[in-house]
């Protein structure tokens, strides 16, 4: 697997920002803003302006987040870059470009789900491309700094205090809507950001470990680790064999394991990403002289 040079890693995170900063600007137009969901963030406040005043959230984002990224450089310093400013600028951009988009979801549960996964994806993507949009993740990160919270109650307290207002706005009903939206989102950008693929961690307990090794080593490819342990019920001395394999190959291993070495106790794990030789990094296979 042959490494990127920095100016094409460079250049893939920065589309993801802006294919991510697209999913949040669409997730907006599409579901929050007619369905009245203020989840929060400088989105929900633009909402919750819109709905009072009849204020273009486009506008509003922009003269809210440009304020916040010049704080946030003063406060924060490094934190912010380049990357946090073009998330920033983009995404009320695609608001404003998208104003008149057709397909709009009004009907708040709908919006709650399908517009917080497609937050959570635009969101996740951003982060992948190690981007932010800006907003009120600065001020969380600055309640953080000053005061010693941790990121998710301070980020918390900021998201709250947006819902609060929403439910004086609107009304209860839609602030809770708003509450499934963030939920919805927080789960989707995890997934996004993990990369969750079909990789499995497999934990094989056995007495006969040459063979077990045989079968991973020379039937599927793969590396492995051995872990000496004792078993609980008998007191001998066993090994715990771990390795990482692929779907495809989890299913010929289980299959393999259960013709050859019935007795061996196996265990199953999703792995949500798997960084380093053989994976994220070609393998490397060593030559006899």
């Amino acid at each position: 697997m042959t490494q990127r040079s920095p100016q094409l890693k460079l250049f893939i995170e920065y589309c993801y920002i802006i294919i991510g900063s697209a999913f949040v600007g669409l997730s907006y137009n599409m579901f929050l803003l007619p369905a009245k969901l203020a989840s929060g963030g400088v989105s929900g406040i633009s909402t919750i302006l819109y709905e009072l005043y009849k204020f273009n959230p486009a506008y509003v984002q922009w003269a809210i987040n440009i304020p916040l990224f010049i704080l946030g450089i003063i406060l924060l310093g490094k934190d912010f870059s380049l990357k946090t400013l073009v998330g920033t600028l983009f995404v009320p951009f695609i608001i404003w470009l998208s104003a008149d988009i057709p397909f709009k979801i009004d009907n708040p549960l709908l919006a709650a789900i399908y517009g917080g996964i497609l937050l959570g994806v635009g969101l996740g993507t951003v982060y992948r491309g190690k981007g932010s949009t800006g907003g009120t993740a600065m001020i969380a990160q600055a309640l953080k700094k000053y005061t010693g919270f941790s990121s998710g109650f301070s980020q918390l307290i900021v998201d709250g205090f947006v819902v609060i207002t929403s439910a004086i706005v609107f009304n209860l009903e839609l602030a809770l809507f708003a509450m499934m939206s963030i939920y919805v989102t927080s789960k989707v950008i995890d997934f996004v950001q993990l990369q969750t693929s079909p990789s499995k961690l497999v934990l094989i307990i056995s007495e006969k470990e040459e063979l077990i090794q045989s079968i991973i080593k020379n039937e599927i490819d793969r590396g492995l680790t051995k872990i000496r342990t004792v078993g609980g019920h008998s007191n001998t001395e066993k090994t715990m064999i771990l390795c990482v394999v692929e779907q495809e190959e989890a299913i010929y291993l289980k299959k393999a394991l259960q013709e050859k070495e019935p007795t061996s106790f196996i265990v199953f794990l999703n792995a949500s990403e798997i960084l380093g030789r053989g994976f994220s990094l070609s393998k490397l296979y060593e030559t006899g002289k």
